[in-house]
């Protein structure tokens, strides 16, 4: 049986915090593991210039984001792991694809008039065009599936638009890839709203901070006085309650759970409790991380591995295309 195509993409935006292991990458490895799927997972620096970056930064932040796939177990004899502005057959056939999508689809989509909104003073060319290339990234591989969030569904929708007008129109094989739902965690934010992001300090843990530092953001999760009526479900209580659910199990939850209705939950206690949990699943991660950065050639090699497999799928899929629109 032919295996089916998974393409999983993260931004170059520094090394990965919890909610994208737990949200993310955790997924991303149980596809690897499964004998069914061929992975290919890539740091999307394209993706990562359609907003305010540093470009001293890019190919740093871009390291950071390999050596945490390669710490968490993202394993480059079962997955190709490259970077996409490694691969430019994308550029050429999201170009391709934009003479199938008109301006107006593209102004229409919600997940754009949000970035509008967060990016008033810097409405660039690469924001519109961002779906076009995710659709390139998506099909160049002819996936099949596509491990993204609900919010990323209106772009998934433009990538299965995109193959069905160029199959129909060229006569291409083009699948219309689904969405893959692995089993992930949407990990809250350590400030009681909203979730783990990068962009809201202290909202996060990274993967690579020690007991210390766990110790200290958790220490600044906002609480209550750790008893009432009713079990919160939202703030900073509830975030605290589903991390222990996550590392130390249901029945611990209970336990706080029980607490709070009636003798009360000491948070300090909780909270040290619950920095060790972290600590102890992140440990062997950080452990062979270090590892990674010592060898910044077998790094090099496996990227440079990464992207010579994609690039062969990619300019075959390239030739393809050029071929059926007449380019050749």
């Amino acid at each position: 049986m032919q295996k089916k195509r998974v393409l999983s993409g993260t931004r170059a935006t520094g090394r990965l915090h919890l909610g994208n292991y737990l949200g993310a990458v955790k997924g991303m490895l149980a596809l690897q593991d499964n004998p069914d799927y061929e992975t290919y997972y890539m740091v999307a620096d394209f993706h990562s210039i359609n907003t305010s970056y540093e470009p001293k930064e890019l190919a740093k932040e871009t390291r950071e984001v390999v050596l945490d796939y390669l710490a968490a177990g993202i394993d480059p004899q079962k997955s190709t792991i490259f970077v996409q502005s490694q691969v430019p057959e994308h550029i050429e056939l999201s170009y391709l694809f934009s003479t199938v999508i008109s301006v107006a689809r593209a102004f229409h989509l919600p997940t754009y008039k949000e970035k509008v909104k967060l990016q008033p003073q810097n409405v660039n060319m690469a924001l519109l065009y961002y779906p076009i290339l995710m659709a390139a990234d998506i099909l160049i591989y002819k996936a099949n599936a596509v491990p993204v969030g609900d919010d990323q569904l209106p772009h998934l929708e433009i990538a299965r638009e995109v193959a069905r007008k160029m199959n129909n129109k060229y006569g291409l094989d083009f699948p219309e890839p689904k969405q893959y739902k692995t089993k992930g965690y949407k990990i809250p934010s350590l400030l009681g709203v909203g979730k783990m992001s990068k962009s809201v300090e202290g909202s996060y843990i990274d993967l690579t901070d020690d007991l210390k530092t766990i110790k200290e953001k958790l220490a600044k999760n906002p609480t209550d006085k750790g008893k009432g009526d009713e079990i919160p479900t939202k703030g900073g209580v509830a975030t605290l309650l589903s991390l222990v659910d996550i590392f130390e199990g249901e029945e611990k939850k209970k336990k706080y759970e029980k607490a709070y209705l009636s003798s009360g939950i000491h948070y300090k206690e909780l909270k040290e409790e619950l920095a060790e949990a972290i600590y102890e699943e992140l440990a062997p991660i950080q452990k062979k991380r270090a590892l990674f950065e010592k060898d910044a050639d077998k790094v090099d090699k496996i990227l440079a591995e990464g992207a010579e497999r994609a690039s062969k799928v990619a300019k075959a899929t390239l030739v393809e295309v050029r071929k059926a629109m007449g380019l050749v």
